[in-house]
């Protein structure tokens, strides 16, 4: 079991606490948060990321909005709650469990005023309760995963991993981690190979350090280095998270996911993908319909304080790319596996 606590509930004084994922792995910082604008800021400048992370976030920050209210009169605590739902949407566009959080709050908060229920405390207490639901229930669908995942890893398995899908991407066990975990747990891994994950350096500020946490044995390596070591024979299996699945099985993952699963069909290695049923998006039909994140150019040209591309040069950033199902093995949710075909087995999942 994971040990590491990205995302804290204070129940007696009403806070939000989240590690700072932007100063790992050199400094170990949590933050405190009692405004949903705050927390909105929180998403967008990935203090909390990792989309079932984010969903978590998102509905305390919900929470917070209704907490913070100090009146008697619901109907101004539930246009408060609708303002900050709003101003949370708009923290990240492709992680769909944003949205998915929201939208159970969201629904939660439209069945109280449907009840005309005019004791404000009562709707903050179900609010916060809400948001405590989704929070551990994360929890448990990813050691769910892990187990259902776990299963799928061969013995001495030497693993390959790209982006952060931790401890630090959820409400604390992992989705593709949580599988390495519990693959880990059973003593099947031999290696974690850690893709480094340009532009941010999710792997190698925070993937590699959850391994060292953990005592997992693992190796850094450059993104331009997985093809090297998948020809030389050095990996068996590919697990990684998802922050939206199409309903026909694409995905939406780190930008260099795609390039991995194609390393992996050309190598005959196992690409699994392990995300909860909540990153499924049943509204779109393919990959293509995905809303694809660009973030700013300064996070291509250099690290940091360290710039080491020239002023005036031309920058794309893409945060995400798109996996076609026809290179995914099989989807590991908390509900099972999928495998394809994905069309059908996404749909059963809705029923």
């Amino acid at each position: 079991m994971s040990t590491i606590q990205p995302i804290k509930w204070d129940s007696k004084n009403k806070t939000l606490t989240l590690l700072d994922q932007t100063k790992l792995p050199l400094e170990e910082t949590y933050r405190e948060y009692t405004d949903p604008v705050e927390v909105a800021a929180a998403i967008r400048d990935l203090v909390v990321r990792g989309a079932p992370a984010i969903g978590c976030a998102a509905a305390f920050g919900t929470a917070l909005a209704a907490i913070q209210y100090t009146g008697n009169d619901p109907n101004e605590l539930a246009t408060r709650v609708h303002e900050s739902r709003g101003t949370l949407t708009s923290s990240r566009p492709t992680a769909v469990n944003l949205f998915w959080a929201l939208e159970r709050m969201g629904k939660l908060m439209d069945s109280l005023e449907a009840q005309k229920i005019q004791d404000c405390k009562k709707v903050q207490d179900a609010l916060e309760k809400e948001a405590l639901d989704i929070f551990t229930q994360d929890l448990a669908s990813c050691r769910a995963m892990g187990d259902f995942g776990a299963d799928l890893v061969p013995e001495n398995a030497r693993i390959l991993t790209h982006c952060n899908a931790g401890a630090l991407a959820t409400a604390g066990y992992g989705t593709a981690l949580g599988v390495i975990r519990s693959a880990h747990r059973d003593g099947k891994v031999s290696m974690v190979w850690v893709d480094e994950t340009r532009p941010v350096l999710q792997g190698a500020r925070l993937t590699a350090w959850e391994m060292v946490q953990e005592g997992i044995p693992a190796t850094l390596i450059t993104d331009n280095m997985a093809g090297a070591i998948m020809a030389a024979g050095k990996v068996d299996f590919v697990v990684v998270g998802s922050d939206r699945i199409a309903a026909n099985g694409d995905i939406a993952n780190k930008i260099g996911t795609y390039s991995v699963a194609v390393l992996a069909r050309r190598h005959n290695i196992p690409f699994i993908v392990a995300a909860p049923v909540s990153t499924v998006d049943f509204n779109i039909f393919s990959g293509e319909d995905i809303p694809i994140e660009e973030r700013d150019p300064a996070e291509v040209a250099g690290y940091g304080s360290e710039r080491w591309a020239p002023e005036g040069i031309n920058i794309y950033n893409p945060a995400f790319d798109i996996t076609p199902a026809e290179l995914v093995t099989a989807i590991v949710t908390e509900k099972g596996v999928l495998t394809p075909p994905y069309p059908q087995a996404i749909a059963d999942l809705s029923g």
